[in-house]
């Protein structure tokens, strides 16, 4: 989940390759419950906001890079849940034309079954988001500026048409409903970059249109801050429950410090790149040095899961390097 000021995983499944879910001493190997089965990484997704929905957690816009919003049956399940979405999409997926629709089934002959199914014919044809965004009028196209966070407000170009998704609705009675088609095509770029499909209302506006897609920077950033500074990546085990322990924890120790956050006030927070000038500490005891000697500030992330480990450590039986028992 996410806003403009943090995000926080509330969910997450290891995806195993068909080829791993299917072998069953490889399972047995490294612990695979038998209850999971293969998923396609959109299959677990719309899994995973069905059961955010179930759990009471706050509805909100869904969004989704072009790895996940190019699936129809994605799109489709997260429209059936209720929920409007801004997902990203290739350039190749299809659409109508603004104003153009399928042609409806065949006229019933009064023999067999009647006809249901939409058609298309010569013509009359789908095109790719991109074709239709590179047919665009020069009046489509305007100038919006978003931010990222405190960082340098961004400015591009953008256009928005209300189009209808056209992914094999041949095979279906019924048309899709009509939804935004978002393009970002820069100024001096030979082609539109980035494309969108989004369900939000036909009323609103350019500039909230993106900076609702441009929000999955957050999402983007905090993500790559999980597996660097927390150690989300750093896993090195083979094992489902041991890699599901791992992960909990660090999801746990970002929202720690998530929560934290707002109590260094910005003049105590270090300007950026002053983490690459620290010196590293000194040695107090010659005898035995730190085999990893690192350097911190008070209010870094690598401080922060530092004192959580510690302290979750001293709150454990047994040390969780030595095994040996505590006396407390």
């Amino acid at each position: 989940m996410a806003s403009d000021h943090a995000s926080l995983p509330v969910a997450f499944q290891l995806y195993l390759p068909e080829a791993w879910a299917n072998d069953p001493a490889l399972r047995i190997k490294a612990g695979v419950p038998e209850a999971v089965t293969f998923q396609t990484k959109p299959a677990i997704a719309l899994d995973q906001v069905r059961a955010a929905m179930a759990a009471g957690l706050p509805p909100g816009v869904v969004l989704m890079d072009a790895g996940y919003g190019t699936d129809t049956d994605l799109r489709d399940g997260i429209s059936a849940l209720g929920l409007a979405y801004v997902a990203g999409v290739q350039s190749t997926v299809t659409v109508w034309p603004p104003g153009v629709a399928p042609l409806p089934p065949k006229p019933w002959s009064g023999k067999g079954r009647p006809p249901s199914r939409l058609r298309r014919g010569p013509g009359h044809e789908p095109v790719s988001a991109k074709a239709l965004a590179t047919g665009l009028a020069p009046e489509a196209w305007q100038t919006v500026t978003w931010r990222e966070g405190t960082n340098t407000p961004l400015t591009s170009r953008f256009a928005a048409v209300r189009t209808h998704p056209a992914h094999r609705d041949n095979e279906r009675s019924e048309g899709r409903p009509a939804e935004w088609l978002l393009i970002e095509w820069p100024e001096g770029e030979d082609e539109p970059v980035k494309y969108w499909l989004s369900t939000l209302p036909e009323t609103t506006p350019l500039p909230e249109l993106v900076d609702t897609a441009k929000l999955r920077w957050r999402i983007e950033r905090d993500y790559l801050e999980l597996k660097q500074e927390l150690g989300l990546g750093h896993y090195e085990g083979r094992g489902w429950r041991g890699f599901h322990h791992h992960a909990t924890l660090c999801i746990a120790a970002y929202a720690s410090c998530s929560a934290n956050e707002p109590r260094f006030p910005p003049q105590l927070l270090p300007k950026p790149g002053a983490s690459k000038r620290l010196t590293f500490p000194k040695a107090t005891r010659q005898e035995a040095p730190p085999t990893r000697p690192e350097r911190h500030v008070p209010t870094s992330i690598a401080t922060m899961r530092i004192t959580i480990a510690m302290a979750l450590a001293k709150a454990l039986p047994r040390c969780p390097c030595c095994h040996q028992r505590r006396i407390l």
